[in-house]
């Protein structure tokens, strides 16, 4: 299979962007759909790329997007649900698929990347593990000869402007004290870079038609295990306190209270999972994961470089 031009869902996110850095300046074009143009014109330097601004992603928009692509990559997920229409986990993660498989078939689509989550399954305690799952049998159910399915299954995913160690570091940076919740959660954080580096390989590779790759990092860390070293990364000394299964209850309860939702109750169920791959995809997929000392010293580091600067411009009476 050739493809020429790709539609992408969720391209403006941390993995669409990565994805799209890899195909920058190839002979792939790119269709990135937004609901907000401006907020993303970040992406307008790349040339093969065409940014897109949807009003929502009906399966009648989809099927005009999609015309005359030969490849869809679905990277669309919520985190925590909002109230609107596209922002509830049944929409984003069940509802879209089947818009976009429809999609698929009226426009003539051959090839589908679906992203799904590790721990996703019928049975899991939290909402998005389980519409996850739900939306992962839809698109595995739609593989056939006339559209090539491949599902991907990422761990926590890091990397320079990730919304995981990064956001640990400007809590560590902020604050003395850091109520951890589930800080015995085992992980194993897998990099963004070898995360588009499996759908940008798996675009062509009939070998990967119909299957489902488990995407995770070379290590296993508990939560604490991280957070203690982003905090070595930054040079700074907190006390970290790992909450128990009754206090980190009341922490997801109490914090999805507040405005932006940085954590809820539903993120409190996930982490009740460990993160944890039973395959390497990435290895099946012949791509050597970068380890967590590899990539996160590179960005977080900075930080640490960065406020030592800005100490230097105070007692240099230039701030």
């Amino acid at each position: 299979m050739r493809v020429e031009t790709i539609c992408v869902l969720g391209g403006t996110g941390f993995v669409g962007r990565h994805i799209a850095g890899h195909l920058a300046n190839t002979r792939v074009r790119l269709r990135v759909l937004t609901r907000n143009r401006e907020r993303n014109r970040q992406l307008l330097p790349i040339p093969n790329l065409q940014l897109i601004e949807v009003a929502g992603y009906d399966q009648e928009r989809l099927t005009e997007q999609f015309a005359g692509c030969q490849a869809v990559i679905n990277l669309v997920g919520v985190l925590n649900e909002g109230r609107g229409a596209g922002h509830r986990f049944e929409d984003a993660h069940v509802k879209l698929p089947e818009h976009v498989i429809a999609a698929c078939r009226t426009a003539g689509v051959g090839r589908l990347l679906h992203m799904s989550a590790l721990g996703a399954a019928p049975d899991a305690a939290s909402r998005y593990q389980q519409t996850k799952a739900a939306g992962e049998c839809v698109v595995k159910a739609a593989h056939s000869e006339n559209l090539a399915v491949t599902v991907f299954r990422p761990s926590v995913i890091f990397g320079p402007g990730d919304s995981f160690l990064s956001r640990f570091a400007q809590l560590l940076q902020f604050f003395p004290v850091l109520l951890l919740p589930t800080p015995r959660l085992r992980l194993k954080p897998v990099y963004v870079g070898d995360v588009a580096k499996a759908f940008v390989q798996s675009l062509e590779d009939e070998a990967t038609f119909g299957q489902c790759y488990e995407l995770c990092g070379p290590k296993v860390f508990t939560l604490r295990e991280l957070v203690d070293y982003v905090a070595t990364l930054l040079g700074v000394r907190r006390l970290i306190i790992g909450l128990n299964e009754a206090w980190s209850q009341r922490q997801a309860r109490l914090l999805e209270r507040v405005p932006g939702k940085p954590y809820s109750y539903d993120n409190y169920l996930s982490s009740k999972v460990d993160n944890i791959c039973s395959d390497d995809g990435l290895a099946r997929l012949g791509i050597h994961a970068a380890a967590v000392e590899a990539i996160v010293p590179g960005y977080i580091g900075r930080r640490r470089a960065q406020r030592r600067y800005d100490d230097f411009r105070r007692t240099a009476g230039r701030d």
